[in-house]
């Protein structure tokens, strides 16, 4: 018998008598060990007071004052069955607004005249309650165009000629019989708004809310809008603009309630989101592959940018999903036609072979043009194909597209759907005004009513922080910008063992090397001639991306003495160059080399300045710094060692589900400076947003992110331990605000005790949002609210810690101000005190002259888990797998690991 033996003796066995047998109809109970001591859960921590820094600045907000007239009745929810006459759910999308419209409009009696708010899925509520807890109803709906297709009959009806058969066969695509099962789940006071309100948030004021969300959304449903979460859509093509590629950019609105100090508010915003071009198939796969004419369609790719797609089908006008092409093209696809006139010796109707394009052309007297040479459309099940020519395909409107954008589609995306302060101000103004919310029964029972007017708020404008530049000058930034022009760097470095290697064939590299000499000499940076030019050979240019890197380096190894400093590289002038993640993985992970990419297409001044920032931030030097840093007088901060963190975590474009995640945490070195900055960066389950490698025992060591940055922090800042830990998260949503106060703060608390058990560091956690719709304006200026401006009343929360920041000078469109959310801060700062830190680190950021719309440590973290992301070209794999429709579960498949960067590269700034 095995037996925990702690003295190795046996005496553990020897003392206890054996346990008495159990009878047969005895389930042993389990002892109850001693209760361990629960851990208290962090919450976000309640607001301390407001600050007052700052000049006052009178501003407009596009939130909506909000009444509610009605506090003492309930929404009642109920959970909601649709399935078919023979049990089978209903799972076609769009199609059970249509059937609970139905049961609302045939049994308002039964339902005792309630309006209904149905979210389009499982639930549904009611102002008071329905007259009983459970209600069956059966409904029929004539013309049901939902997604799926039954499958039993041809479209329009190509199972035989006879006029009178084919009527019969397409009434199964006409009406079609519901069951609909209503059943109560749950009561939601609506006292629960006004205790939100006063601070006083719970489960049922955040259902109480949703409710009148889901109002807004049915209300947009009914007007025949796509919606996407709590955006609108309409039908209107004054709204599309092209943005390539067959897609189309679609302008609508989000309009969502929002507790805040000044009470409920409607928040309506200008919204953009990607359609599908509607009208003929053909054209919209010529512009998606950018083909001159049919005959240079790739048909593979066609097949997986129509899959699941909406068409309608003329002359019958009938709405059908995609799902696939046909193997053959249209005059040579066969399939069996039954014909009804001759039947054979059993008496069924004999079949004929016929292609599509001949029945079609000569069975249905349908002239086709040009569909002969390409693949039928299919329509049918899997085993049942249902074909039909292409020239009759459509694409219905308001089709989202999901997949992730050119970098020219979204550059075109961004300049189309820009829009000034004043121009977005009536944009909303008639938004509210012709949503006609004030006629939404459903609102009117609540007793909802909404202002007209942009709700009216304090703002303070911060002044803008001292910088440093180099011999001692002191330098006050304007309108949140600044230059260089006759002013050197505060610490430049120089550059002495360095080559430039040209991938690109059209660029003058001589009078290139010429001016970065020039320019940096007016810098402070000391720049030697190249070692060497590396000219890529022609005949490597047509070769794949690694091999072009592997030869170059080859090149470089032959023939410089030892490993340069620096390597200037020139790229193909187009961005995105497929060289770019290949050339920075050998030079980072394999050769530990600083290198800085360029495309030069318009060469200047300026532009040789914005490259020697990044190439200075790289090789270590600072190009300008707060004076606050320099004296160090930073409050808070200076006074005992801090360190700050940046962290983020980027997924793969929205169709990929096996892409890694990435994970980047960017840490402060070389306290009291705040401007110092490296990157720890590794990959994570897919499309999971919490950081889970912070701390991360394997064996007895700790392999997490938070060991690296701590020790880099101990050895750079003079052997000290950071006593205050400041956290910028970025990318993390309301209701995710707990995970990062628990999981991922208790990781960090976890890799301190693990190096140190008895060091207690003091935290302080701020979630940066820049996901939200609160816009900012100034009243009767043309112009975005200065940089600087802060707002930290009225619609901010109720209770909670926020305020919204915009940092820098909005030059075009409207400024997007960040959300601040202060979920703990254990070290104690004055509203002031944490303001002005937030907004000095938005003028830290070494890659530009200007203050920038996020503290630079989350920018930073953007920029290293994107540079690190190309390192791994997971790209070529999820085209084919999961970007279209094969969804695999979070975490199922085992990430691959990035390589680490080489010890003399890796505390560096490489990202900048």
């Amino acid at each position: 018998m095995d037996s925990f033996d702690p003295d190795g003796n046996g005496a553990v066995q020897d003392s206890l008598p054996p346990p008495p047998p159990v009878p047969p109809n005895v389930v042993p109970i389990k002892a109850e060990s001693e209760p361990a001591k629960k851990k208290v859960a962090r919450v976000p921590m309640a607001r301390r007071g407001l600050a007052s820094k700052g000049q006052k600045i009178p501003l407009l907000t596009n939130h909506f004052k909000v009444n509610v007239g009605r506090v003492d009745g309930h929404f009642f929810h109920y959970s909601v069955s649709l399935s078919y006459e023979d049990g089978r759910p209903v799972d076609g999308k769009g199609i059970g607004r249509k059937v609970i419209d139905r049961v609302h409009d045939t049994y308002s009696s039964e339902l005792d005249g309630k309006d209904f708010a149905y979210d389009g899925e499982k639930s549904l509520f009611t102002v008071g309650a329905l007259p009983r807890n459970k209600l069956e109803f059966t409904v029929v709906l004539e013309d049901v165009t939902s997604n799926r297709n039954n499958g039993n009959a041809s479209p329009d009806g190509h199972d035989g000629q006879n006029e009178h058969d084919r009527k019969r066969l397409r009434r199964p695509y006409q009406s079609k019989t519901f069951r609909v099962e209503i059943s109560f789940a749950a009561k939601i006071p609506m006292q629960a708004i006004q205790n939100a309100l006063q601070g006083q948030e719970s489960e049922n004021s955040q259902e109480a809310l949703r409710v009148l969300d889901i109002i807004l959304r049915q209300h947009a449903a009914k007007q025949g809008c796509l919606l996407v979460r709590q955006s609108f859509f309409h039908n209107d093509p004054n709204n599309f603009t092209d943005i390539g590629g067959g897609v189309l950019g679609c302008r609508g609105f989000h309009s969502s309630f929002r507790t805040t100090q000044g009470g409920l508010s409607l928040n309506i915003d200008v919204s953009t989101t990607m359609i599908i071009r509607p009208g003929p198939v053909v054209d919209f796969l010529l512009a998606n592959q950018n083909a001159r004419d049919p005959d240079s369609l790739d048909w593979t790719k066609a097949k997986r940018a129509l899959k699941n797609l909406r068409i309608k089908v003329s002359p019958s006008n009938q709405e059908y999903k995609i799902t696939g092409l046909s193997d053959q093209f249209c005059e040579d696809q066969l399939f069996s036609l039954k014909q009804k006139s001759s039947k054979n010796e059993n008496g069924e109707a004999e079949t004929l072979e016929i292609t599509v394009y001949d029945y079609f052309v000569n069975h249905r007297n349908i002239q086709l043009r040009y569909s002969a040479r390409m693949p039928c459309i299919n329509v049918g099940k899997p085993k049942r194909p249902t074909y039909i020519p292409m020239e009759l395909c459509s694409l219905v409107s308001l089709q989202r597209y999901t997949k992730a954008l050119s970098t020219f589609q979204r550059a075109a995306l961004v300049e189309k759907s820009r829009q000034k302060p004043q121009e977005r101000m009536s944009v909303l103004s008639n938004a509210l005004r012709n949503s006609n919310y004030g006629a939404e029964p459903m609102l009117r029972a609540c007793g909802v009513s909404i202002g007209s007017n942009f709700t009216q708020v304090e703002g303070r404008v911060l002044p803008a922080p001292r910088l440093k530049v180099g011999n001692g000058e002191d330098f006050f930034p304007r309108n949140g910008r600044w230059n260089f022009n006759n002013k050197k760097l505060v610490e430049p470095t120089s550059i002495e063992r360095w080559a430039l290697v040209n991938f690109s064939a059209r660029c003058d590299v001589n009078s290139l090397v010429r001016d970065l000499i020039r320019c940096g000499e007016t810098k402070g940076i000391h720049i030697d001639s190249p070692f060497e030019v590396f000219q890529e050979m022609n005949q490597n240019r047509r070769a794949p991306p690694m091999v072009r890197v592997e030869k170059m380096f080859e090149d470089i190894q032959s023939k410089l003495p030892g490993a340069p400093q620096f390597l200037l590289c020139l790229l193909p002038d187009r961005k995105n160059c497929d060289l770019y993640g290949p050339w920075k993985r050998k030079n980072l992970a394999d050769f530990g080399i600083v290198t800085q990419c360029m495309a030069p297409t318009r060469v200047n001044d300026q532009y040789l300045t914005n490259l020697l920032l990044k190439i200075n931030a790289k090789l270590g030097g600072l190009n300008s710094m707060l004076a606050i840093e320099k004296t160090p007088s930073i409050p808070v901060v200076s006074k005992v060692p801090t360190i700050i963190l940046g962290m983020d975590v980027s997924h793969g474009s929205p169709g990929q589900s096996d892409v890694p995640s990435i994970a980047a945490v960017v840490s402060s070195r070389q306290w009291p400076l705040i401007s110092r900055y490296r990157a720890a960066v590794r990959t994570q389950s897919p499309k999971v947003e919490m950081i889970d490698s912070l701390f991360k025992q394997v064996d007895k060591d700790d392999e997490g992110i938070m060991r690296e940055v701590l020790l880099d922090f101990y050895t750079s800042s003079g052997k000290r331990k950071p006593d205050q830990i400041i956290i910028f998260r970025d990318g993390v949503s309301e209701s995710q605000f707990n995970q990062v106060l628990n999981i991922e703060l208790d990781q960090i608390i976890e890799a301190c005790k693990f190096l140190d058990e008895a060091w207690n560091p003091k935290f302080v956690v701020i979630v940066a949002q820049k996901n939200h719709h609160t816009k900012f304006f100034q009243q009767g200026s043309p112009d975005n609210v200065p940089p600087g401006t802060v707002i930290d009343n009225k619609i901010c929360h109720p209770k909670n810690y926020d305020f919204y920041l915009c940092a820098h000078a909005g030059m075009i469109g409207t400024t997007r101000p960040t959300h601040y959310h202060v979920l703990l801060d254990q070290i104690g700062f004055s509203a002031d005190d944490l303001q002005e830190l937030v907004h000095a680190l938005s003028y830290v950021y070494q890659r530009s002259t200007t203050a920038i719309s996020v503290v630079a440590p989350i920018c930073y973290a953007h920029l290293a888990a994107s540079q690190l992301g190309t390192f791994m070209k997971f790209e070529d794999a999820s085209e084919t797998s999961s970007s279209h429709g094969g969804v695999t579960a979070p975490g199922a498949v085992p990430v691959p690991q990035l390589p680490r960067l080489k010890e003399n590269v890796r505390n560096s700034m490489f990202f900048c």
